[in-house]
């Protein structure tokens, strides 16, 4: 098996880990890129409905979940969602934004991905796919690493960059092996579950929402303190959309989710005017002219919501609105990894340099990306994260090469 010589190895060839090995060779440092995969970016590939959403304007500390609130600061206050779309402009890819600060490409999501091929090879960065990762192990230089797959080699670095992202969509080739590396070199990784996810339910209220499958809503979901106000969906399987999405981060089992139908609409107001306007209509069609006529129907029928509005007095349809505004539904779980956007958890953030993701107790060897304990939001957030830690990891790298 031959022998060779980087200064920095980087494993995954996603978001994060192209982000990083672009500005790690910014100096002339010789780094090697590698995946399991036959294609580089796959994830970013799929992301957005094929277009993807890059990142997002309003990428800040507040937009993540991880133990440590504080730890993804230093990254994204020192490249920000306003860097990387110099990039995509300097690339001349056309892009439009969408609700809540979501920037899509105009045209496809690879051409995002062919930009940081361009700026890898213009680095000089080294890509090896269909490459598996055997072993590693410290070294007096830093590590030696075994690599498998159709070019095995022995590879002596400096640094090595654990990028591989964490165990969400499986069917990509998604594992836990950055977690197995972290405890490998005595690193905590903090627990990990599926996260922007859809919820599922027992098959008692799931009945009622295969009736109302593709129905969408615009809801204020919340989950203790936490709420998302955006698009619901019904589905066979439970419910997803945008919303459910979102709160599927903070939600944890026996605990229920409350939904708020079309805020900040008024419901008692509304069905007030319609008795008035015409009170021979029953609750249910009047119901149908301010929600989806299939939702609607099918809340008059479970909640018990017979008769005309003229014979509802004002204290039923209080109770009607009040339902409608605090509809309390108890999830039993959720699609799982299979179909979750992220992985909640992961690297525990203190056991890393928050500027430079290097590990504190290993020097040369560092984490970014999904894999580390910091999960963004739904919307350009997660990406905005892969680039920021990518960044931070590779210019630490450089700095030390120069």
């Amino acid at each position: 098996m031959r022998r060779e010589t980087f200064d920095t190895v980087i494993l995954g060839a996603g978001a994060a880990g192209m982000m990083c090995a672009i500005h790690a060779a910014a100096r002339g440092g010789r780094v090697l890129i590698f995946d399991h995969a036959r294609n580089p970016g796959e994830k970013i590939r799929i992301s957005g409905g094929g277009r993807c959403n890059f990142t997002n304007i309003g990428a800040t500390a507040r937009t993540f979940l991880s133990g440590n609130p504080h730890f993804a600061k230093s990254a994204l206050g020192r490249y920000t969602a306003q860097h990387f779309i110099a990039l995509v402009e300097k690339h001349g890819i056309a892009y439009h934004e969408k609700t809540l600060g979501q920037l899509f490409c105009d045209r496809s999501a690879r051409d995002i991905i062919a930009m940081l091929l361009q700026e890898m090879a213009g680095a000089g960065c080294e890509l090896r796919l269909s490459t598996t990762l055997e072993r590693i192990e410290r070294s007096e230089a830093g590590f030696t690493v075994t690599l498998g797959g159709e070019r095995p080699a022995i590879v002596d670095c400096r640094h090595f960059v654990v990028a591989c992202g964490g165990k969400s969509i499986p069917k990509m080739g998604a594992t836990g092996l950055g977690y197995q590396l972290a405890r490998q070199f005595g690193l905590a990784v903090t627990e990990t579950r599926p996260a922007l996810v859809p919820l599922t339910f027992g098959e008692d209220v799931l009945a009622g929402f295969r009736e109302i499958a593709g129905v969408a809503v615009d809801v204020r979901v919340s989950c203790g303190k936490t709420a998302f106000e955006e698009a619901l969906l019904f589905t066979h399987r439970g419910l997803s959309g945008p919303a459910i999405l979102q709160i599927s981060s903070y939600w944890r089992e026996t605990q229920p989710i409350r939904i708020a139908l079309l805020p900040p609409t008024d419901m008692f107001a509304l069905l007030c005017a319609a008795k008035r306007e015409n009170g021979r209509r029953s609750i249910s069609t009047a119901l149908g002219e301010i929600l989806p006529k299939r939702l609607a129907a099918r809340l008059a029928q479970v909640q018990g919501w017979s008769g005309t509005l003229g014979e509802a007095t004002d204290r039923k349809l209080a109770t009607i609105a009040a339902t409608l505004h605090g509809w309390e539904l108890h999830p039993i779980g959720t699609e799982g990894y299979r179909t979750a956007e992220v992985t909640l958890g992961g690297v525990d953030t203190g056991g890393l340099d928050s500027r430079t993701m290097e590990a504190r107790a290993v020097a040369g060897l560092y984490f970014i990306g999904e894999v580390v304990d910091v999960t963004g939001w739904l919307g350009g957030y997660n990406f905005q994260w892969a680039w920021s830690s990518g960044w931070a990891a590779g210019t630490a790298i450089a700095e030390r090469a120069a």
